[in-house]
């Protein structure tokens, strides 16, 4: 069984990729999780839509911490 996370859990996320030249679902998607400019960071609470965001847009983020 796979454990579960718990409440109020958040992430850090970073944006180390331009957004520039990437289709507009990927800038939407970064401007939902609040990063628009390089180097920005967001913390967020740590839940499964989140998780499929980050996810989709991989190669432009980094998870800088989970707690």
């Amino acid at each position: 069984m796979a454990d579960k996370k718990k409440a109020g859990t958040t992430l850090t996320v970073e944006q180390i990729r331009s957004a520039n030249r990437r289709p507009e679902v990927q800038r939407r998607t970064l401007i939902g999780l609040g990063l628009n400019k390089m180097h920005r960071r967001s913390t967020l609470e740590d839940t499964p839509a989140v998780r499929g965001m980050i996810r989709s847009i991989q190669h432009l983020v980094r998870v800088v911490d989970e707690t």
